[in-house]
């Protein structure tokens, strides 16, 4: 079996980037490690992880890379965040202070709604329809 286990996600600052994500999304640090050159190597992911994709924070270095920082995927969604609770979640991360750039919507292939992490990536918080 393959899958992909890791995606890098440029951040400015590991510790402000570890806070977002462990307490406004709820997800748990899996790894935190210094490396000799100064950087870290840093895992998050979803609490509930059953064999999904967790995200390496990875701060960036020199112009192109934090130029990318909050825009790597051009404006586009380009992570999506799968719960069994939409309303649960939704409300907990507007109590820890997300932005959601929309209210809920409900379509075809379930209920969701964008939203922006702290460097302004767009997520879809989203509930798959059964």
């Amino acid at each position: 079996m393959t899958r992909i286990a890791l995606v890098t996600l440029l951040v400015d600052d590991y510790d402000e980037a570890i806070r977002f994500y462990t307490e406004a999304l709820g997800f748990r640090l899996a790894e935190d490690t210094a490396r000799p050159d100064g950087s870290r190597w840093v895992v998050v992911e979803p609490a509930a992880r059953a064999h999904g994709t967790a995200l390496l924070l990875a701060r960036a270095e020199g112009e192109s890379q934090r130029a990318r920082v909050g825009d790597q995927t051009g404006g586009r969604v380009g992570f999506f965040l799968h719960t069994d609770d939409f309303a649960r979640d939704h409300a907990r991360m507007l109590a820890a202070g997300v932005t959601f750039l929309e209210e809920p919507r409900h379509e075809p292939y379930g209920s969701v709604a964008v939203f922006q992490d702290l460097s302004g990536n767009r997520w879809d918080l989203l509930q798959p329809a059964e």
